[in-house]
């Protein structure tokens, strides 16, 4: 049987609850819901990236791609994100940033966009990734 792998980049902090920032078992990588907080700092307390979605998504997709790499895997890896925005009203410009980031991506990974409350104050979205590595 294979074991079932934590991981927490060098990047992130230590979670604050029983949770992982991506969990790996055998070939399959779930990323937990990343935000844009910029890279971890011993005593500085989680910041994000800017006020702005570009900042936040760009700095989020950072973050996804870190914990990714700590797994092994890539995008190319990834199966399905989903995005978790806070305003209706940065639908159309988190899809351009989204089509920018990933222009290069020979197969776009399947994507599902929600709009929901409960990030805390400042943050603007937050992005889950699962992969399949192999």
């Amino acid at each position: 049987m294979t074991d079932k792998i934590a991981l927490t980049p060098k990047t992130h902090t230590t979670p604050p609850a029983r949770f992982s920032h991506g969990v790996r078992k055998g070939n399959i990588l779930q990323v937990a819901g990343q935000v844009g907080f910029l890279p971890a700092e011993e005593g500085r307390a989680p910041t994000p990236a800017g006020p702005t979605l570009r900042e936040q998504t760009l700095q989020t997709l950072a973050n996804v791609k870190s914990v990714l790499e700590e797994g092994g895997a890539r995008w190319e890896d990834v199966m399905m994100i989903r995005v978790y925005l806070t305003d209706v009203n940065h639908f159309a410009e988190m899809n351009e940033i989204y089509n920018e980031y990933f222009a290069d991506l020979t197969e776009a990974p399947a994507a599902r966009t929600t709009v929901y409350v409960g990030l805390p104050a400042g943050l603007l979205i937050e992005i889950d990734a699962l992969a399949v590595l192999g």
